[in-house]
């Protein structure tokens, strides 16, 4: 083996040896962070504790949930809307977000701040009677 043929696979070794390394730091990183994202889903705190601020916010139709959470987010009543938008696709109320002008409280998680603005939904099922007793 010559000198040049050492050097070679020594500099291919070396490169492989740092290609690894970034690809095993990089997948760590996103995995972590793709795990606090959903650990957050489930667990996201209040913005603040203990009594919090009221801020009455005004929901328009047509209702959709990531606009709801960009709104929110403005007001400063969660800290992701993104995050709200995964949270109200994995809840109860996905879908039963209504309309209307409604008093949360910084002190309140999303999942609280969700039961408050469906709580006139119409139940799953519940349909209009009216017509089928005619």
């Amino acid at each position: 083996m010559s000198i040049k043929e050492i050097i070679g696979s020594t500099a291919e070794l070396i490169i492989k040896i740092v290609v690894l390394i970034f690809a095993a730091s990089y997948i760590m990183r996103t995995a972590t962070a793709a795990y606090d994202y959903g650990y957050r889903i489930f667990t996201e705190e209040p913005v603040s504790l203990g009594e919090g601020r009221l801020i009455s916010v005004s929901v328009e139709e047509p209702v959709s949930a990531m606009e709801v959470g960009k709104m929110l987010e403005e007001r400063g009543l969660i800290r992701d809307a993104k995050l709200f938008l995964l949270q109200e696709l994995l809840s109860e109320n996905h879908g039963k977000l209504q309309p209307g002008i409604y008093d949360l409280s910084t002190a309140m998680t999303a999942e609280e701040m969700m039961d408050v603005m469906a709580a006139d939904a119409p139940e799953e099922g519940e349909e209009d009677t009216e017509g089928e007793s005619q």
